[in-house]
């Protein structure tokens, strides 16, 4: 009888991954997921003496994340991980194929995002005001946070293409910042305008005085640190907590700028251009929370029952 081919050490595989997703010009945060995902499938495949490239193993993992409280879309998202993971073993000869090869995702519950209300939206920015006797520090830290979440808010770029922008990137002056490390590796240039102008200045000019004042990064931390996705989420989510605001994600800066710029009459193609988008869908998506609303704002301004 056959013996069945050796099983390779799938976590000392793991760092060749990495690099190859790199290589595909992946971001760090896409990469930091995959990453999570697979460790996480490996640990539970180990716990539960589970074979890690049979089927039956990860349809139970998926069933023990949804038991467990998960959501379905972290379920797919750590689904997706894996297969990719071992869709890149096969192409790498490390299996002699993809076990996972048409294994269906977990079925997505269709969620409507509603955007930030422009109340919720003054209250984040006072939010972000140095209080009288701030230290320069402090002072940074709050100007820092207002420049970002105005940015977001203006252009619709994700928490992780504005973590990765560097001081060279922005141009105040013709209000445009330049993002290099979009998703899939695509970049492009948005505009900004002269209150988000305002307010990077600000930020810049406090900047001066921080210990990594030279780095090339734009966003600079506490302490003498650098600025990560991390930063930027639990930052901002302290603004948010702040205003009184429930529920919030930097994720929700994304779909509020979407909303604004088509509820003030901006074109669709040109909404998609500044996000990066490049499917239809994607933009439906984003805009659907207050897509009736726009469309009633708009028909009261076609006044179609004159006749």
């Amino acid at each position: 009888m056959a013996k069945k081919p050796a099983q390779p050490d799938l976590r000392m595989l793991l760092p060749s991954w990495l690099l190859s997703l790199r290589a595909d010009r992946k971001s760090e945060q896409t990469i930091k997921t995959y990453s999570e995902g697979v460790r996480f499938y490996l640990t539970w495949c180990q716990d539960n003496d589970a074979p890690p490239l049979e089927r039956a193993s990860i349809r139970g993992w998926i069933a023990a994340l949804l038991d467990g409280g998960n959501q379905p879309a972290t379920a797919r998202a750590r689904q997706l991980a894996v297969r990719r993971f071992t869709s890149w073993l096969a192409e790498e000869g490390e299996i002699p194929a993809d076990p996972f090869v048409g294994i269906k995702a977990p079925k997505l519950d269709t969620k409507v995002i509603e955007p930030l209300t422009e109340d919720e939206l003054k209250a984040l920015l006072k939010a972000c005001v140095p209080p009288k006797g701030a230290t320069p520090a402090e002072a940074m830290r709050h100007r820092r946070d207002e420049a970002m979440l105005r940015l977001m808010l203006e252009t619709g770029a994700r928490a992780g293409e504005v973590v990765a922008i560097e001081r060279d990137d922005i141009d105040a002056t013709a209000g445009t910042a330049i993002i290099r490390k979009g998703k899939g590796g695509k970049g492009r240039v948005v505009p900004f305008g002269p209150h988000t102008a305002l307010a990077l200045d600000r930020y810049m000019r406090l900047r001066t005085h921080h210990r990594l004042a030279d780095s090339p990064a734009l966003w600079l931390g506490d302490r003498g640190k650098g600025f990560s996705y991390d930063a930027l989420h639990k930052a901002l989510g302290e603004r948010a907590a702040a205003a009184g605001i429930v529920g919030f994600h930097p994720h929700k800066m994304r779909h509020t700028a979407a909303h604004r710029w088509l509820a003030a009459g901006g074109s669709e193609g040109g909404l998609m251009a500044v996000a990066g988008w490049t499917r239809p869908d994607m933009l439906m998506r984003y805009t659907k929370a207050q897509a009736s609303a726009r469309a009633a704002e708009e028909a009261r301004g076609l006044n179609l029952g004159e006749i």
